[in-house]
This record gives C-alpha cells, structure tokens and sequence, in this order.
C-alpha cells in the first residue's frame, strides 16, 4: 500500500480536491467541468458549508481519494449530525483502504462534533460501496428507486 496521508483540507487547497470532485460526478453520470467543479468547491469552502477530507500519496504528492461532509441539523433533538455525501477513491488508488481510511476519519470527525449519527446514500447498484459501508458498521435505513439510505449512530 502506498504512504498515505488523510488531512482536512481548507479553501487554499481547493485545487487538490477538484480534479477527484470532477471524476465523482462523472461516476454519478455527470458531464465533465472543471471550472464549475472548482467553483463548487470552494463555495463551499469558503461559506463553511462543508467538511472536506482529503487523502494524499505522500510518495508521489498525488491526491488519491477525499470525501465531502455536509452538516445535517436536528430542532428536535438540538443537534447537529453529518451526512456523508461524497466518496471517491482515484482508480489507481482502489482496494487499498483508502476508502474505509476516508470514512473513518470522517467519523472520528464527527464524533468531535458531539454528532450522534453519520448518514450517506449510495446508488443501488454501487455494490462495491454498499459492501464497504456494511463492514464499517452502517446500517440500511431503506431505499427510493436509485439510492439506499445508510446511518450510523456514534458513540459520542
């Protein structure tokens, strides 16, 4: 496995995490843009609407993977949880851990936070992600006709 570092990244590292935002979408049947990507991106960034996590070969300086967190609040309960909302991992990169390093760091995140719970949704036929997400320890909360719904509560 290549030397990989997870880290938060801030809007003066946009530029690391766009090119892999622009391929998610394209995954997700997306056209291609960088520059709509980019601004996306730093958007969010910039109006702290989102938790950025980015994981970097540190042999070779190349972003590998990230994931995108978004807050998700609850009046009822007086919380805030997080809703994982992007994964991506570069092909070169994959079926190395580098997903469920994403994914834990994410919740190791969260629970900072004092979240009690982290969400995401895959695509129905996104075995691959689906198998992942059950390892960890998500947990199906249904399906609409294109996405399955996971959860996971945390251990504040």
């Amino acid at each position: 496995m290549n030397n990989i570092k997870i880290k938060q990244i801030g809007l003066t590292e946009s530029h690391l995490v766009v090119g892999l935002f622009n391929q998610y979408r394209i995954f997700y049947n997306q056209f291609s843009d960088i520059g709509m990507a980019k601004a996306f991106i730093d958007e969010r960034l910039q109006h702290n609407e989102s938790i950025i996590f980015l994981a970097i070969d540190e042999d070779t300086e190349k972003p590998a993977g990230f994931t995108q967190l978004y807050p998700k609040f609850s009046s009822a309960k007086l919380s805030k949880n997080w809703i994982l909302n992007d994964l991506y991992v570069d092909e070169v990169y994959r079926k190395q851990g580098i997903g469920e390093k994403l994914i834990k760091t994410a919740m190791e995140f969260s629970k900072t936070t004092g979240a009690t719970f982290i969400q995401l949704e895959t695509a129905v036929d996104n075995y691959t992600a689906q198998q992942l997400y059950e390892n960890i320890g998500f947990e199906k909360q249904g399906n609409d006709e294109e996405f399955f719904l996971y959860k996971m509560a945390l251990n504040s």
